[in-house]
């Protein structure tokens, strides 16, 4: 499970070191692909092989479910962190993402995200207010 905030740096050739935490989880491949809000996600091998699964059920009548695979499968780019526990962001999820040398990595249970700093603030500023002010059942059986 990745949780968690991290703050690694981007190096002049588009690698991160992963964060400790998440090594163990990573360390036989990854898969990085666009995420929404402007992020990149990353998974385990196993677990986008799980998520692929599951976008397969859509139907393929569904434009919805054909936009969203397409989007999300064509950004998709797999990896292995070298030995120094370094994996390289395709300069196309970089982009997408707009990062920067100043990243944060946050774990999001099933998946890693990796934002520009600024972007996350940002994101973080105007979602907490509504995240501790939640007064109704937002994730069915949670409270």
């Amino acid at each position: 499970m990745f949780l968690g905030t991290h703050q690694p740096k981007l190096d002049e050739k588009g690698r991160i070191i992963l964060p400790a935490k998440f090594r163990d989880e990573l360390a036989s491949g990854l898969v990085m692909t666009r995420g929404q809000e402007r992020c990149v996600y990353v998974f385990s091998q196993r677990e986008f092989e799980e998520m692929h699964a599951k976008i397969r059920q859509a139907p393929i009548t569904s434009k919805e479910g054909r936009d969203y695979m397409r989007l999300f499968l064509s950004g998709a780019s797999d990896e292995v962190p070298d030995k120094q526990n370094r994996v390289t962001i395709p300069a196309q999820l970089r982009e997408y993402a707009g990062l920067g040398r100043e990243l944060t990595v946050i774990g999001a249970g099933n998946r890693a995200e990796i934002w520009a700093t600024e972007a996350w603030n940002s994101y973080y500023e105007a979602q907490e207010a509504a995240f501790a002010n939640t007064t109704e059942e937002v994730i069915p059986g949670l409270f």
